[in-house]
């Protein structure tokens, strides 16, 4: 594979951060709010973060955010957790989800 391709599959962190503005109603890197705090959500088990209550679908869901399952939940998270309450439809561009994944794995 290209190494430019590798690049751009692997997300900009930087163009991340821009993709995640609507996600800032909900989440942010410090505390808990209407969704729950996403420092450290890769590699995390899906449902556990303390202190947030999470739908019964998504703490039964045995998923771990891993960049495959981030991936799926982005682009579409009530059909990757059926139950789910959180209301985002996803993202339809590939891209912006490498490069949201990108900007998360910067914030652990």
């Amino acid at each position: 594979m290209p190494l430019a391709a590798q690049a751009q599959e692997a997300g900009d962190a930087a163009a991340g951060e821009k993709a995640f503005a609507p996600c800032k109603a909900c989440h942010n890197f410090q505390k808990n709010g209407v969704g729950p705090d996403l420092k450290g959500v890769v590699g995390r088990k899906a449902g556990t973060y303390e202190g947030y209550n999470y739908s019964a679908a998504l703490k039964n869901s045995g998923i771990t955010w891993d960049e495959a399952n981030l991936h799926e939940w982005l682009k579409n998270p009530k059909a990757k957790v059926p139950g789910t309450k959180m209301i985002f439809q996803g993202y339809p561009d590939d891209k912006k989800i490498n490069d949201v994944i990108a900007y998360l794995k910067t914030q652990s």
